[in-house]
């Protein structure tokens, strides 16, 4: 209950945005899910987007970045236990996040859309706390690197895919349902993966897939330490391999490994990532020895997309936050969102927020798509596209998002802040901006027809003067791209412009479609947010992007 305060009444502040439901109030969101296959989720996805939206999920999540993770070296009696304590509001998120399948859908559903209905399930829980996302979605994607090794798939699936979540310190066999998390970055390797430090030995004189193995070296970066199973990358006989290690052994001691830190993040705090030494860690080997970075880029592809979705989720919140802010806020007479200049920078946010949320999804939908060659090589190419351009778009998103809050927003107890701190990190997870534009050039040297089905793609909305200029202008360079690395970004910027616009032509509302070619494709108007607002049908505009 609020207390009444003697010396003023407290008024013109709009309180917090509770009881929306981020998915069934959000028509973009669902208009995408139904055009890509994923409608038959639409019951599963309103019932996540309620809890999304709800007061007790903004509660847990505050709660979870106040408190954040402690590393454990020993217990009490002196005993080496490498644990991390999270807060019970931690332990909760996660068990509402993997009750929603949003680490299994994909999996478990045999149908199609199933992909873009778990992408869906990623994109609403990134609107509720980034955190839990990690170990979300590195469990989604552990799937991909397991199958290289059939019988690890077989044996551990069931347990990945349950729709539970078990926190306690003890053997993966223990357990319905488990996480599974990575170690791969060294200290003098970074993207570089080719340089692991590592070694591996096998424990004992079998050989083969299914002999365990013993490791020895340190891991810079290990998300979710705490997890059952981890992914990790070490040098054998026959070069960088991929490994899959327990967290604790099967009479209950904890693997050989010891955590020297837990990293003090910028942002994601929530969420626990250290640097470990493995010491005849144990571990068995995934897929082929001498082929690990093969095994760790199917599911990095996985990720990356992943982190796009995320970050377009991350964007849909700070969006929603600012029209909820600037609708029930006035100032000189007038709410917020009625004054013009405003009223522009805050449909300029929804337009941004509309094409991430199309392009995402589009993606998701190349996954489900089996052994289409069309999809397959478009998802190669904008997979990684769609990982720069959103994840570097989210950024600038948030400031903007953030200023139309004025100081409030800049205050650590409010959402603002947390989603301000946290947009930068995708950008830098499963690799940097240069990273992956240089991903997008050996897609081409690779596979030179991933150009074809993606201007393919772009031009199902051919017709439009503006695209078709764009992707004329685009097409030398892009297929030539070898040859132009230095400009690697800005023709990876042009394709994601394209692909969006062409997906907005195609499926958005007609003024979302008309304000983005206009003043993305064709920069009239100048590049600030504001600039794609100034239409007579910004309030149109904004009005299709509220929740409610």
């Amino acid at each position: 209950m609020r207390t009444s305060l003697d010396t003023h009444e407290v008024i013109n502040q709009p309180g917090d945005l509770v009881g929306a439901n981020a998915y069934a109030d959000d028509r973009a969101l669902t208009e995408a899910v139904e055009a890509f296959g994923g409608g038959w989720a639409a019951d599963q996805l309103a019932s996540t987007g309620a809890v999304v939206g709800s007061a007790e999920v903004q509660v847990l999540a505050r709660q979870a970045n106040k408190a954040t993770p402690e590393l454990v070296t020993h217990d009490r009696f002196g005993h080496r236990v490498d644990e991390v304590d999270l807060h019970p509001a931690w332990h909760r998120l996660m068990e509402l996040a993997f009750q929603s399948g949003a680490h299994s859908l994909a999996w478990r559903e045999r149908r199609a859309g199933a992909h873009v209905a778990r992408a869906a399930l990623s994109y609403l829980w990134n609107q509720a706390e980034n955190g839990v996302c990690c170990p979300m979605g590195m469990t989604f994607a552990s799937v991909a690197a397991l199958r290289h090794s059939p019988e690890l798939a077989a044996a551990w699936e069931p347990r990945i895919l349950a729709d539970a979540y078990d926190p306690r310190p003890r053997p993966a066999e223990d357990k319905r349902g488990i996480t599974v998390g990575m170690a791969m970055t060294e200290k003098q390797g970074g993207s570089d993966l080719r340089r692991t430090q590592t070694t591996a030995r096998p424990a004992s004189s079998a050989q083969g897939s299914g002999a365990p193995y013993l490791l020895t070296g340190h891991k810079w970066f290990f998300s979710v330490p705490q997890s059952d199973l981890f992914l990790t990358l070490a040098q054998t006989e026959r070069g960088v391999s991929c490994f899959l290690a327990r967290g604790w052994l099967p009479d209950g001691r904890r693997n050989r490994l010891r955590l020297q830190r837990l990293k003090d993040k910028c942002g994601n705090r929530s969420n626990a990532s250290s640097e470990v030494e493995f010491a005849d860690l144990e571990a068995v080997l995934v897929g082929e020895e001498g082929r690990g970075i093969r095994a760790i880029i199917e599911m990095a592809h996985l990720t990356r997309l992943d982190f796009a979705v995320g970050s377009a989720g991350l964007m849909r919140q700070a969006l929603s936050q600012a029209i909820h802010h600037t609708r029930n806020r006035t100032a000189f007479q007038r709410r917020l969102v009625d004054l013009p200049i405003m009223r522009s920078v805050v449909a300029d946010l929804a337009v941004e927020s509309e094409a991430a949320t199309w392009l995402t999804l589009r993606l998701a939908s190349t996954l489900d798509a089996g052994d289409d060659a069309h999809e397959r090589l478009l998802g190669r190419i904008a997979t990684p596209v769609a990982k720069y351009w959103v994840c570097k778009r989210a950024v600038g998103f948030v400031a903007e998002a953030l200023e139309c809050h004025g100081g409030n927003g800049f205050i650590e107890n409010h959402l603002m802040a947390r989603l301000y701190r946290e947009a930068p990190l995708n950008g830098i997870w499963e690799g940097t901006g240069n990273v992956i534009c240089l991903d997008v050039a050996r897609a081409v040297a690779r596979e030179p027809e991933t150009v074809d089905a993606f201007l393919a793609e772009v031009r199902r909305a051919s017709g439009e003067p503006a695209l078709d200029r764009a992707v004329q202008e685009l097409e030398p360079v892009l297929r030539d791209i070898a040859r132009h690395e230095a400009a690697a970004r800005w023709v990876v910027e042009r394709m994601a412009l394209v692909l969006c616009a062409s997906l907005l032509l195609r499926h958005a509302p007609r003024e979302v479609a008309d304000a983005y070619v206009a003043h993305r494709l064709a920069n009239a108007g100048g590049l600030h947010y504001g600039a794609s607002g100034q239409t007579a049908a910004a309030q149109a505009i904004i009005d299709g992007a509220a929740l409610g």
